[in-house]
């Protein structure tokens, strides 16, 4: 079980937690079609109530950190549906929350233009022009992360940087800054398991 948090810096309680909800090892096939000896689902985290707010307090942390060591403004933050989604809107809102004059906007990338309507791939506050942060919730080839980056620059927007809940470590990371797109994780899978 995870330690109260008042005890533990987030960090420390967001990665317990990760552990203790959303890391299994055994025999699993992934989205890559890759097979590997670790599984892990983001989600049970990011859609935690616990969760979201620890996710939303490093990220943006992490984010703001990053920002100012390369003096970037940044317009708002989304990624691939729907492992992105809990993640960019639990570090928009604690951006608002914390630090209102650099609130980041939240948008959604749909895996499809969406067949009725106005026929959007991106959803939620984007507009061209916009420079934005793409965020994945876990990458193993990066191949989610760069289909997102594709929409987005698509759609005429520009992508600062790349920022992953989990990065496994197996040529995502390479795969994305390849593009020209930096990669910043909160976890990678060395540092999760240590």
């Amino acid at each position: 079980m995870i330690q109260n948090p008042a005890m533990t810096d987030p960090v420390t309680s967001l990665r317990s937690l990760l552990l203790e909800k959303s890391v299994r090892t055994g025999t699993f096939t992934l989205a890559s079609g890759k097979t590997s000896d670790l599984y892990i689902d983001c989600r049970v985290t990011t859609m935690d109530s616990h969760g979201a707010n620890l996710v939303g307090e490093v990220g943006w942390k992490v984010v703001k950190h990053y920002l100012a060591e390369h003096q970037l403004a940044v317009d708002a933050i989304g990624g691939m549906t729907m492992g992105a989604d809990p993640i960019s809107l639990a570090i928009g809102m604690t951006s608002a929350r914390l630090d209102a004059g650099q609130a980041l906007q939240v948008f959604t990338v749909r895996k499809e233009p969406k067949g009725h309507g106005r026929g959007k791939q991106i959803e939620g506050n984007f507009s061209a022009g916009n420079t934005v942060i793409v965020v994945d919730d876990v990458i193993t080839t990066g191949g989610s992360t760069l289909k997102a980056i594709d929409a987005i620059e698509a759609e005429g927007g520009k992508v600062a940087f790349a920022l992953v809940l989990v990065d496994r470590e197996e040529g995502g990371r390479e795969a994305i800054e390849a593009r020209g797109v930096p990669v910043v994780a909160l976890f990678r899978r060395s540092s999760l398991l240590e």
